[in-house]
């Protein structure tokens, strides 16, 4: 069904208008290629942990332990259920990397993904919203919410500190070169935590986030007990239903926003920095064996080497991967392939992944996982879960980490977390009355 478009705001605010208003106890907004769609409401559930796929669909409640392969078999639960809007959205947490590397017992007892197939979307861009309900009193309450949604009030910024724990995280670092150069993995990412004490208002959040960043998706969700909005700079894959698949490995910072003639000079500090070409170098490498798994070997390709992407406060160097699908494989099982990002887990990625889990303070849960939308002509979309907000059992927190190799300075990556803070810290709209 295919409505006016909104008469009062952008499409992003539109979005998050559908949001605001209370719709939906559960729901996803995930923006790509210019649409934002918002996936309201649960009419069936398909989630995994560490021993068990488990679907709920109109009153039924099914679980079973999965033995092999723990994403096809999402995928394959999620196919068996009814579509009615097409498409399923959830999240994975980065936890399901140890499942992969054959170590359940690092993956904790927590769910580790959650994928909806809703009960409305609404997909909003510049030229109108299609709104796809079977329920005509919902459709039309939505088509009311964005005809006439208004701009947001002003509000208050939370404060929040991003510069600390220098001192342990730089300790951290200097331990995992030490590790590099006794050969145990030859890169990996280490994140630090920064907690956030005010009450946020994650709607609010994400609108003027989203205004001050340029991600390759962005999304906002309340799904399965976690709450999160946040700016992906990259996509982990993407799969279309001809079986074109791609990988987007961005690794090699440095920051953004500086001024023209600062960020011209970082842009070419950036592209001739021995650390940054190699880190992201065998990144590449990396993600096309991964591809080449799963893809016809001949058509795995790396058809953009090197670019410089801006994303929000920082610049990275980004490439593209890309393949066609071999014969009888899916974008689930491509999607195995490539997971977690190897610019969020390390090189290689079963080492650097156990690595992470007992150097951290904390499972990651959603950062440097993702954020998924699936269709059921096979298409797969999944965004890299980093530059995000996070909340779950009432802590909330921010979340960064920087690529370590044998020739990082642990205060030069410290600063580089500093730097995509700065993506995300600055906008955190805290949740008390606005001024007006």
């Amino acid at each position: 069904m295919i409505e006016p478009a909104p008469t009062s705001t952008a499409a992003a605010a539109g979005a998050v208008a559908l949001i605001q208003e209370g719709l939906f106890d559960t729901y996803m907004l995930y923006e790509r290629a210019g649409t934002w769609t918002v996936a309201g409401g649960d009419h069936a559930t398909v989630t995994l942990d560490a021993e068990h796929v488990r679907v709920r669909h109109e009153g039924s409640d099914r679980r079973w332990r999965w033995r092999s392969q723990p994403l096809v078999r999402l995928g394959e639960a999620l196919a068996a259920v009814p579509m009615p809007t097409g498409t399923a959205y959830g999240w994975l947490a980065f936890e399901i990397a140890q499942l992969l590397a054959g170590r359940p017992d690092l993956a904790g007892t927590a769910d580790l993904a959650h994928v909806v197939v809703p009960r409305a979307e609404a997909r909003i861009s510049h030229n109108g919203a299609t709104i796809t309900c079977p329920d005509p009193d919902l459709r039309d309450r939505i088509h009311d919410v964005l005809t006439t949604a208004a701009p947001a009030p002003r509000a208050s910024t939370a404060k929040v500190d991003i510069e600390q724990d220098s001192t342990s995280y730089q300790a951290a670092v200097a331990d995992a070169v030490r590790t590099i150069q006794r050969g145990f993995f030859r890169k990996v990412i280490l994140s630090r935590q920064v907690p956030v004490d005010a009450g946020i208002d994650f709607p609010r959040t994400y609108l003027r986030g989203r205004a001050a960043n340029t991600p390759a998706r962005s999304f906002l969700l309340d799904l399965g007990g976690r709450r999160a909005t946040g700016f992906c700079p990259e996509t982990i894959l993407e799969t279309g239903a001809d079986g074109l698949v791609s990988t987007q490995p961005l690794a090699g910072t440095r920051s953004l926003g500086n001024g023209a003639v600062d960020d011209h000079r970082l842009r070419a500090e950036l592209l001739a920095d021995p650390k940054e070409v190699y880190e992201h170098a065998v990144s590449v490498k990396l993600a096309y064996d991964e591809l080449s798994r799963v893809c016809v070997p001949e058509t795995v390709v790396v058809n953009d080497l090197m670019s410089v992407k801006p994303r929000g406060g920082v610049q990275h160097l980004g490439s593209r991967v890309r393949g066609y699908l071999d014969a009888g494989r899916t974008a689930w099982e491509a999607l195995e392939a490539v997971y977690p990002a190897v610019t969020a887990s390390g090189i290689p990625k079963s080492a650097a992944c156990e690595y992470i889990a007992r150097t951290e303070s904390r499972p990651r849960g959603l950062y440097s996982g993702a954020v998924v939308m699936a269709t059921q002509d096979g298409a797969l979309d999944a965004g890299l879960v980093l530059r995000s907000l996070f909340e779950e059992k009432g802590r909330r927190w921010l979340q960064a980490g920087a690529g370590i190799t044998a020739a990082s300075r642990p205060e030069r990556e410290y600063e580089e977390t500093c730097e995509k803070l700065r993506s995300i810290a600055p906008y955190l709209v805290e949740n008390r009355r606005p001024v007006l």
